[in-house]
């Protein structure tokens, strides 16, 4: 899978972690900064990953800043993407699996101790069950399209 991968300067710390655990395991991985620990505003880098994964150049995004939660309500402002934080296996797994979620946002202050490999492989390799949750995820696309705003 192509992954587009970005964060402000609060997840610098993990994000190369997280795009060698991807290309060990055969994923693309395309990088979108940032590249220091120097201050830096979220939105610019969430606007990239989102638009990639939005035209579809890119399978999937992950994004980290403090919580990942600005991360998250940034993505979401691109059509067809579907961003959130998540903190543990269980949000993870669930966010794939009822949820189709495409943009994997973490928050760097919050992961701890837990092993970010383990939760960007499970989330990567969580299939979406479809059913029941396909007509909830075309329900949030319908209201998506509803009400884009034309410029």
């Amino acid at each position: 899978m192509k992954v587009s991968i970005a964060s402000d300067h609060r997840g610098v710390h993990i994000k190369a972690r997280i795009a060698q655990a991807l290309e060990s395991n055969g994923h693309t991985v395309f990088d979108e900064g940032a590249d220091c620990e120097d201050a830096s505003d979220y939105p610019d880098f969430a606007s990239i990953v989102a638009q990639k994964v939005s035209q579809g150049q890119c399978d999937r995004g992950i994004l980290i800043c403090g919580t990942g939660i600005g991360m998250a309500i940034t993505a979401n402002k691109y059509s067809g993407v579907r961003a959130a934080p998540c903190y543990d296996e269980v949000m993870v797994e669930l966010s794939r699996r009822h949820n189709d979620l495409n943009v994997l946002c973490l928050g760097g202050d919050l992961i701890g101790d837990r092993n970010i490999d383990d939760l960007i492989l499970l989330w990567m390799r969580t299939e979406f069950e479809g059913g029941r949750h396909a007509r909830r995820v075309d329900k949030i696309l319908s209201i998506e399209n509803d009400n884009v705003v034309e410029g």
